[in-house]
């Protein structure tokens, strides 16, 4: 059985907030307004596939419908040439903000979109009220990340100015062997 280490950061101020510089190339980071099973699926394989983010998979459509018509849930996609090149879905409760999940497809890593894409998302974290006038003011944007993530998920984070608050072991059968990739036969990660 796999181990993974779990780390939690937040933010307790949006003064917290480092930004990345911008990217090189044009990146429209976008709020998705309709809601989409088949769009959220695909991002959350295309990201996930290789980090094993399995848990949604199996998911059934009516399923994917009631995450993404939550009350206070909002997904942001980065675009770079045309296509969704990574995304941040965000959860509101009370006073917080959770970033649930925040990755890029492997086509866009190390061309500085995720850090600009992070850094949009936490700004859109600590403005979550002006959207969501249910919530209170926003005191704390947090998440959590483990060691199967990407190998610069925790430095990107850190590098924002997520501060990490607390670390715990986590035993993960449905990681024993190689992710599963974005679709049955993609797993880019063994072959890399």
């Amino acid at each position: 059985m796999t181990t993974s280490t779990l780390t939690y950061l937040e933010q307790t101020s949006p003064a917290d907030l480092r930004p990345a510089k911008e990217p090189q190339e044009p990146v429209d980071v976008r709020r998705v307004e309709e809601v989409s099973p088949e769009f959220a699926r695909f991002l959350y394989a295309s990201v996930g596939g290789d980090w094993h983010w399995t848990e949604k998979l199996t998911w059934t459509w009516d399923r994917w419908i009631e995450h993404l018509t939550r009350p206070a849930f909002e997904t942001w996609v980065a675009y770079a040439g045309g296509v969704p090149a990574g995304y941040i879905a965000l959860k509101g409760e009370g006073s917080e903000i959770e970033v649930e999940n925040f990755g890029l497809l492997p086509g866009f890593f190390g061309r500085g979109i995720g850090g600009h894409l992070l850094t949009v998302g936490l700004q859109q974290a600590w403005s979550f009220p002006a959207r969501h006038p249910e919530l209170s003011e926003v005191t704390r944007v947090w998440l959590h990340t483990n060691t199967l993530d990407g190998p610069n998920a925790l430095a990107n984070y850190k590098a924002r100015g997520m501060r990490p608050y607390k670390t715990e072991q986590e035993e993960r059968p449905d990681a024993d062997g190689p992710p599963p990739g974005p679709w049955p036969g993609a797993n880019r990660s063994a072959a890399r």
